[in-house]
């Protein structure tokens, strides 16, 4: 049973937890089952790793997503993640995907929720990164046909606060008092407790409807940079390993590891950096010492399979490939 699949098993039958990442080994780990378990300080939880349409990817029959749709062992959910702040049991979403329903249910064992009936606060707030669809239409389900939470805050620029204001269905969550808006410029800082903080930086991106940021998100013991969508490295000033410098993990995008993986379709216009050029351009800051993990895979992305060679160079190389269900100590 893979990670995905036994965090729901998990959290369906409230019997086990995760193991939480200690700091000093790969990203992904093994995971204890035989009874529950607390961390010790807060973390980050992975609850999603692949692009916008998911893993099966929608419309697909491609042999990758075929297999997915029959066997749970392969599926995976759209990229989130989660920040879990134990003593006080927070949780805070990066992104409201689609999958947000299966993606709370992963979330099961890290608070009390009321039995027997719907949970209307499931969680402390949601971080939006921009309104691309994998990553902002989850909110709607937070919404009064749905869970109908209270002034639950919902953290973006002020083109994607604006976007939501103006734009139906999401504007009834702000009239209705389902969601509060909180404003948070690149370069604003929210902090969230237990040492815990969150900071939005801008990020070159097809930016349609709104901006897009990334978060620098900094615990009592290291600090992340979360970036699951950018244009290329080469659209960055301050180059990108300036920045992922000064932080101990960069969670970045993997949408595609090479060019040819949708015939008839530009992956330079939808824009994303190739894990191909990524290992060329960053692994100089993997050898400094600044471990960089790939998230976001397209349903295409041959790094899917674990017997790929694809993600044999990557992990040969010193990078990392973020699953559902890892943790990361913050």
């Amino acid at each position: 049973m893979n990670r995905l699949a036994g965090l729901i098993v998990c959290s369906a039958l409230v019997a086990c937890s995760p193991t939480p990442h200690d700091g000093a080994d790969s990203a992904r780990q093994a995971t204890d089952r035989s009874a529950p378990i607390s961390p010790a300080g807060p973390f980050i939880r992975v609850v999603g790793t692949v692009q916008d349409g998911g893993l099966p990817h929608i419309a697909c029959t491609c042999e990758r997503c075929e297999r997915a749709r029959y066997d749970p062992e392969h599926r995976r959910l759209v990229a989130s993640l989660a920040i879990v702040l134990p003593e006080s049991e927070s949780v805070f979403l990066i992104d409201a995907t689609p999958d947000v329903g299966p993606q709370l249910q992963l979330l099961a064992d890290v608070r009390d929720a009321p039995a027997g009936r719907v949970d209307r606060a499931p969680v402390d707030g949601i971080f939006l990164t921009h309104a691309h669809v994998g990553h902002y239409l989850g909110l709607a389900l937070f919404g009064y046909e749905a869970v109908h939470t209270v002034d639950m805050p919902v953290y973006g620029t002020a083109r994607m606060l604006d976007f939501l204001r103006g734009n139906g269905p999401w504007n009834l969550l702000v009239e209705r008092g389902n969601i509060e808006l909180r404003e948070l410029s690149p370069g604003g800082v929210v902090e969230l407790g237990e040492g815990v903080t969150v900071e939005a930086l801008a990020v070159p991106h097809r930016d349609e409807y709104t901006d897009t940021v990334g978060f620098l998100i900094s615990g009592p013991n290291r600090r992340i940079f979360y970036v699951p969508d950018t244009d290329s490295w080469l659209a960055w000033q301050p180059p990108i390993e300036e920045l992922l410098a000064t932080v101990d993990l960069g969670i970045v995008d993997g949408t595609f590891f090479s060019a040819d993986e949708l015939p008839g379709r530009s992956i330079e216009a939808i824009g994303h950096p190739l894990i191909a050029d990524s290992l060329e351009r960053l692994t100089p800051i993997v050898e400094a010492g600044t471990r960089v993990a790939f998230t976001h895979f397209n349903h295409s992305n041959p790094v899917l399979d674990l017997d790929s060679t694809a993600r044999a160079r990557v992990e040969q190389l010193g990078f990392e490939l973020l699953d559902d269900g890892d943790e990361i100590e913050l």
